[in-house]
């Protein structure tokens, strides 16, 4: 049986429960209470809906954002799980806490957009009309601010009118006399983006990667490639096998290509990149395609003190040294034998694949040497065929004199 001190006295756990019930809600509501409007909080993301974004902000309860904060020019939605946000404090609502990522305007909205430009959080501002130097930006209520040409993009347009009418967002980097004298800017903006997604990118890559990427300049000493948000430099050396003397003739801006990610400096933000890596190396098949003693043609590509280079492939370059040249005589310079973009006939000597050199002659000495050497063999045979009765080669002679007197 139960005691009236039992009776009296209620259950252990539903007190516990109740008491946690009550202090939860009365630690929500602290929580709730303690963040002002206009106040800025550091979240990170739990969910991106198709209407709303979900942060954790550290309070009680989850925040939530307007998606299309978050997305880019072409509607696609940047913030992924994970992400940390900076975030403005708005409103409360049945227990859900509203924030944004741009100041807008409302009630305090001079006040919002200091903060704004102390803090650097962006404001959202509708693009007026174009005024001398710039255009006129509306902001919160009828605050107008000023957004000069070179600051609405990152690269001027030709037509400044298509922005007129549209609301943006834009970074305050200029707030006097109390708000009525402001100037914004959304390039910057723009180019934190940018920083952001060559972060991302820098992060994902590696030397040795084979990557696409597109051309955007071309330069006498290579080319630039954006492989995804980062710049690359393709050296005119790393275009292809065979020496390239104009960019222009191999590549062209806004081509595609793949490229090899042959050096990251990421402290100088360098990437340095190669398209020769990705094609067939043709010295590869050196050995086989051209044997010694075997004759080709090819083109004097260079000539210098030394020699001359022929291109017999693309990639594949040999050297007919200077003493060569000149079919016994001494030369001071392969200019008097041969001139470059001359196609000629060669004889190979020697491959060294390791090395990548091919020594060469002129086919036409070379010829002429093996049929001198071929006409010695034969006289060789005939004297070694000989019978050894005759005498001497030089009682030969003798005979021969005597009957020609005769």
């Amino acid at each position: 049986m139960l005691d009236n001190d039992d009776l009296e006295q209620p259950n252990e756990d539903e007190s516990e429960g109740e008491s946690f019930a009550e202090m939860f809600e009365q630690s929500a509501k602290q929580h709730t209470q303690w963040l002002e409007p206009g106040q800025k909080v550091t979240a990170r993301v739990l969910k991106v809906g198709t209407e709303w974004i979900f942060i954790d902000t550290g309070q009680k309860g989850e925040g939530v954002v307007d998606v299309k904060e978050f997305m880019d020019l072409d509607g696609n939605v940047t913030a992924k799980i994970g992400d940390s946000i900076a975030a403005y404090f708005l409103s409360s609502s049945h227990g859900e806490m509203r924030f944004t990522t741009r100041i807008g305007g409302g009630a305090s909205g001079n006040a919002q957009l200091e903060e704004a430009f102390q803090s650097g959080v962006p404001v959202e501002g509708m693009v007026e009309k174009e005024i001398k130097g710039g255009y006129e930006i509306k902001l919160a209520g009828t605050t107008r601010a000023f957004c000069p040409f070179s600051q609405l993009s990152l690269r001027r347009t030709d037509n400044p009118a298509a922005f007129i009418g549209t609301r943006l967002p834009f970074r305050i980097t200029a707030y006097d006399e109390k708000g009525r004298n402001i100037v914004v800017s959304r390039r910057a903006l723009l180019e934190e983006e940018q920083r952001r997604l060559r972060e991302e990118v820098q992060a994902g890559i590696s030397e040795g990667m084979t990557v696409s990427g597109t051309v955007t300049s071309l330069q006498e000493y290579g080319a630039f490639v954006d492989i995804g948000g980062l710049e690359g430099l393709l050296p005119i050396s790393e275009i292809g096998w065979s020496r390239v003397k104009d960019v222009s003739e191999v590549l062209s801006v806004g081509q595609q290509i793949k490229v090899v990610i042959k050096t990251i400096d990421r402290e100088k933000e360098r990437i340095s990149l190669s398209l020769k890596d990705t094609l067939a190396n043709p010295w590869d098949l050196a050995v086989q395609t051209y044997p010694e003693g075997s004759f080709h043609t090819g083109v004097v590509s260079r000539l210098a003190p030394f020699g001359a280079f022929v291109t017999l492939t693309d990639g594949i370059d040999g050297l007919i040294h200077i003493s060569k040249l000149g079919g016994g005589k001494r030369i001071n310079h392969p200019r008097e034998v041969l001139k470059e973009g001359e196609t000629i006939e060669v004889k190979v000597e020697s491959v060294d694949r390791a090395e990548r050199r091919i020594s060469l002659s002129l086919a036409g000495a070379a010829r002429a040497a093996e049929e001198e050497e071929a006409t010695l063999s034969e006289f060789r045979r005939q004297a070694d065929e000989a019978p050894t009765g005759m005498g001497t080669f030089g009682d030969l002679l003798l005979a021969k004199a005597k009957k020609n007197k005769k």
